[in-house]
């Protein structure tokens, strides 16, 4: 009985990972256009992230406080 418990729970931790991975894939995968190659996907990618780390290092760093 314990071991039946066991395999149930088992299938069912994957039976939710792989919903999980199926639904991270998809948001990446959709939010390109569908006519795009993968190296264009790519590009895209690389100027979204070289646009965040600019946006970030544009931000004034807090002032410490001496007293």
């Amino acid at each position: 009985m314990r071991m039946v418990f066991g395999v149930l729970s088992l299938l069912f931790v994957v039976a939710v990972i792989g919903v999980l991975a199926k639904k991270q894939l998809g948001a990446v995968s959709g939010a390109s256009s569908p006519g795009t190659t993968p190296q264009q996907q790519s590009q895209q990618l690389q100027n979204q992230v070289k646009k965040s780390v600019e946006d970030a290092m544009q931000q004034p760093r807090p002032e410490p406080d001496d007293k």
